[in-house]
């Protein structure tokens, strides 16, 4: 397709269902789907964007009219000399997958066969909570120099929410989400599959109705893979894209500077991981026709790197990244993040708690936030305490915090094996599925007590 100078056109659909069960009563049964045509042109140094739900013919000339109005109305307004955009080759990029919508009462049977398993076998259960969900984005994406992608991304994945009584007549809750990348019928062919780790999930449970509060205070601590992804992500990933950079961000006065122990090596992966299996989001073009290349962030434990969009890397002068991505047509692209982790290490889990005298061992969290300074506090769910290099007793609810470039200083130990989380939401501005993960992490961190 031939376009204008300066233009992309997008053609998206974004499709989403959800069914949940609270103590075995249904409330909530939704199918969503949204679809239309966008497209952005630049004029000098601004973009003009349109949109509209209609795909039609007609609809695509007047979305392509309408971006080329605005970007020449606000050019009017800038008045600055234009600079030319980082050159990209044009390529024809595909990235393809099961399109196969499951019926909604596909849905239903496996959140119910779950709740039942639930109910039936652990009664006394102070409340349970069980929702399937899946979503997917299907974008056509052409450029006016010659770069054509298409790409397919579904997810499914089953949450699990446990409550149980505590000896003090409290509660405490637990989850966990099963799924990946793919449709419900390739992730879930059997429910009967989960049971196993829904006993898992229970006896975790337990010990955290009897477990204890950990101590307030800077302690030595390992994180899991879950932890570790959520650091990257939330306290070093935002800060080193190259928009929050140019808002002041912290990663700007430490490029090429210490950032972390030499051990830590953090990366945005576009589509493959260093064993040559795939990311567990992979994007292979972003939404400026940019083909997807992995972002070096810290290299040894120096910040080396950003992720750009066409602009910030002519702005910096760096390579590009394919790093600009849109959640829905009417969206237009931001920096952000594909799958971001930091690298295992050469250490055993085994080693890295035997060498913690007193401390630690958090292994899932629930929630996180982190600010352009660096600054994090993560919510943790489930950890246990280390006493002479063994674990201990079970943890109730706590938090860590701290500033991402002091505590990542202190990291002395990575587990050789990666775990990664892709089940979430990115909610910068709008919307985007993200993978996070990294290895078991043994540092020292700032522990809230009860």
């Amino acid at each position: 397709m031939q376009l204008p100078a300066n233009t992309e056109l997008r053609l998206q659909t974004n499709t989403s269902r959800k069914v949940s069960f609270l103590g075995g009563s249904l409330i909530n049964n939704t199918r969503s789907r949204s679809s239309g045509v966008c497209a952005r042109t630049l004029c000098g140094k601004v973009y003009g964007f349109a949109s509209d739900s209609d795909s039609s013919d007609e609809a695509v000339r007047a979305v392509l009219k309408s971006a080329a109005d605005n970007a020449q109305f606000l050019s009017t307004r800038v008045g600055a000399k234009p600079e030319p955009l980082p050159k990209v080759s044009p390529q024809v990029l595909r990235l393809e997958a099961d399109k196969t919508d499951a019926e909604q009462r596909e849905y239903l049977e496996l959140a119910r066969a779950v709740d039942e398993y639930i109910a039936q076998k652990y009664p006394s259960l102070a409340s349970r909570s069980i929702t399937v969900t899946a979503d997917s984005m299907e974008k056509t994406l052409f450029t006016d120099f010659g770069a054509e992608s298409y790409s397919l991304s579904p997810r499914c994945y089953v949450y699990v929410f446990l409550t149980a009584n505590t000896p003090e007549g409290d509660t405490v809750e637990l989850y966990d989400v099963f799924g990946s990348r793919g449709t419900l019928r390739q992730n879930f062919p059997n429910p009967q599959a989960l049971f196993p780790q829904i006993d898992e999930l229970y006896e975790q449970l337990m010990q955290k109705a009897n477990g204890i509060y950990p101590d307030a205070g800077t302690h030595t601590c390992v994180m899991t893979g879950r932890l570790a992804g959520m650091l990257a992500h939330e306290a070093v990933g935002h800060t080193c894209e190259a928009d929050f950079v140019l808002s002041g961000s912290v990663a700007g006065d430490n490029l090429n500077k210490r950032v972390a122990s030499e051990l830590v090596n953090l990366v945005d992966f576009a589509h493959t991981l260093p064993d040559g299996s795939p990311a567990p989001l992979p994007v292979l073009c972003d939404d400026e026709g940019v083909p997807a290349r992995d972002a070096v962030l810290i290299k040894d434990g120096i910040l080396t790197g950003f992720m750009h969009s066409r602009e910030t890397a002519r702005h910096f002068g760096h390579e590009l990244t394919g790093s600009a991505r849109a959640y829905t047509y009417s969206d237009e692209p931001l920096i952000r993040m594909r799958n971001t982790a930091i690298l295992p290490g050469k250490d055993k889990l085994a080693d890295l708690i035997a060498g913690v005298e007193k401390g630690y061992y958090f292994t899932k969290t629930n929630n996180g936030q982190a600010d352009i300074t660096g600054e994090f506090m993560f919510g943790v769910c489930m950890g246990y305490e280390i006493v002479n290099g063994k674990i201990g007793r079970a943890l109730r609810d706590t938090t860590i915090s701290g500033v991402a470039f002091d505590m990542l200083k202190t990291v002395d130990g990575l587990s050789d094996e990666m775990s990664w989380e892709e089940s979430g939401f990115c909610g910068k501005k709008q919307l985007m599925p993200v993978g996070l993960g990294g290895p078991d992490v043994r540092c020292r961190v700032n522990v809230g007590g009860r």
